[in-house]
């Protein structure tokens, strides 16, 4: 069996942050059930551009395979049947809405206990379901600058700068997914479930780490650094090159050692040096950067990574996505896998970095809307067909669908 193949997940979920949690365990083998509200079209990643047509989107694949589709409308009594009835065979109910949202819609663990008393009810919020804040919706580019992370991005005369990446949203994703776990572990344990309250937020305030709690009780102020710089490790930062750029970083004495060989002055490693330490060269980071910078712009990066590379010195390219995809090492890992769409064709993307055991896992496209209606209605709430007209005609799974 695969690691997750006897755990069922009705979602409420949409966009990127709840997706992005629920695609690994749903790799991993789980039974996640998308609920989605046909009076709205459905999640609306199905729509996010550039690359959609219609109902279905590239962006939507990448959060959405492996998993079914419900059509589902609970806020009618007829939809609320069908979604308590999948509740009292399900093990999760999980869903990523505003903080205020799952009790407004009774999906918290006091409004379903009594159906399931061992469901475990993960809501990842923006803010949380408690706070001043829990009523407002939370995205990754606001929480990046509510929790400071922009502030520390970019260089120090730029301007405040967010990530590439929605990092908040994946990283969100993955909290939750191990509060989800966690909480399903205790619940078989036991027999009883839990809420499980993760948020944004939380999320991106945990992930300052070591710089809060240098600030918090040693009065440290984080500041941008220039070349992406670590605060405290001397060198260990972005250098250009004849024709590009690379990073080099010293984490222990040793690789200081080695990179001064590298470069040609070893006695800057030696006893005695102004940068024989980390407190050394910290205390005259200016002056050894300018050294360092002055040394790499001589020659172009492949030169200088054959020799760090075989010196032992930590140091890598700058690629750009391209040339991310295009790394052996990726190609060596399995990283890039495929799955096939009735729109795309053969749709590439990249594989769950969450690998448990030796089996492989396998992947099958994202979900047409409400494909698997009757999979779902009759394998997990057990209705039959007169049930199911009964249900559509009462407006269970909108109006459209009816």
């Amino acid at each position: 069996m695969k690691p997750l193949e006897d755990v069922r997940i009705i979602s409420l979920e949409q966009y990127g942050a709840g997706p992005f949690g629920s695609v690994h365990l749903a790799d991993l083998g789980a039974e996640v059930i998308k609920i989605e509200d046909p009076r709205v079209g459905g999640d609306v990643g199905r729509y996010v551009p550039p690359y959609a047509e219609d109902e279905d989107s590239l962006f939507f694949e990448t959060f959405n395979r492996n998993k079914k589709s419900l059509s589902l409308d609970i806020t009618t009594p007829a939809g609320r049947e069908v979604f308590e009835e999948l509740v009292r065979n399900a093990d999760v109910v999980y869903s990523n809405l505003r903080g205020d949202v799952p009790e407004k819609i009774g999906i918290t663990y006091e409004q379903l206990k009594h159906l399931n008393p061992a469901i475990v009810c993960c809501s990842l919020t923006g803010f949380g379901m408690t706070g001043p804040r829990q009523k407002e919706p939370g995205y990754d580019y606001i929480l990046q600058g509510l929790a400071g992370w922009m502030d520390l991005t970019g260089e120090p005369d730029g301007p405040p700068t967010k990530s590439g990446l929605s990092l908040v949203d994946f990283s969100g994703g993955y909290v939750a997914a191990l509060a989800l776990l966690s909480g399903l572990h205790a619940a078989r344990r036991d027999g009883i479930g839990m809420d499980c309250d993760v948020s944004l937020y939380d999320t991106a305030m945990s992930m300052l780490t070591y710089p809060a709690t240098w600030h918090l009780n040693a009065d440290y102020t984080p500041a941008r650094t220039s070349h992406s710089a670590h605060p405290s490790l001397v060198p260990f930062q972005a250098f250009e090159a004849a024709d590009g750029w690379f990073v080099v970083g010293c984490a222990k004495e040793k690789f200081w050692t080695r990179l001064a060989g590298v470069v040609g002055h070893p006695e800057w490693a030696g006893v005695g040096s102004r940068y024989e330490t980390f407190a050394l060269r910290q205390q005259h980071q200016a002056e050894l950067i300018g050294h360092l910078e002055e040394i790499f712009r001589t020659r172009k990066v492949d030169e200088w990574l054959g020799e760090l590379y075989p010196a032992g010195v930590p140091c890598g390219p700058i690629n750009d996505v391209a040339a991310a995809l295009e790394e052996p090492h990726t190609i060596a890992r399995q990283l890039l896998v495929e799955t096939e769409h009735p729109r795309y064709g053969t749709v590439t993307q990249l594989a769950s970095p969450v690998r448990v055991g030796t089996q492989p896992p396998e992947y099958v496209r994202a979900p047409q809307r409400n494909e698997h209606f009757h999979e779902v209605l009759r394998d997990v709430a057990g209705f039959d067909d007169a049930k199911i007209a009964e249900l559509k005609a009462t407006g269970a799974f909108g109006p459209a669908e009816a």
